[in-house]
């Protein structure tokens, strides 16, 4: 059993995804608070968390956002709260989570649906301090 941080931030992604990779590194490189740690989907961590909250298993073009014994956001909502927690200029972008959730969550389906296309499957080497960020 992994030990939870309720102070982290735990980003659930899809771990075979190129796309969904270049994305984890990107927020990794501007992650310089430490927020965030990360899980894929596909992991027992990942897999846990999803069955612990009666989500779909096999459904892995949902990105998750959890704050432990708190809250967990999925899709443009995680993006969203990403995008202010890593501040700066960044922070910008989290004012969208004032929009619809049907309408971001329909931009968010898109790219989610063409994922695999928009990026190489190489996937980035993280460096060994990048992966302690990295649950189970």
């Amino acid at each position: 059993m992994t030990t939870v941080d309720s102070n982290k931030y735990y980003v659930f992604y899809d771990g075979e995804c190129g796309f969904c990779n270049f994305w984890v590194h990107w927020i990794l490189k501007k992650d310089v608070k430490d927020n965030f740690l990360f899980a894929s989907l596909q992991s027992d961590f990942g897999q846990q968390f999803l069955k612990e909250r009666n989500l779909e298993l096999k459904n892995l073009n949902t990105l998750y956002l959890w704050k432990p014994n708190a809250y967990y956001l999925q899709k443009s909502h995680a993006v969203f709260k990403i995008a202010g927690i890593i501040g700066g200029f960044y922070k910008l972008l989290s004012a969208f989570h004032y929009l619809p959730t049907w309408l971001t969550d329909f931009f968010y389906d898109r790219v989610a649906e063409n994922r695999k296309k928009l990026a190489s499957q190489a996937c980035e080497i993280p460096t060994p301090e990048e992966r302690k960020k990295f649950v189970d």
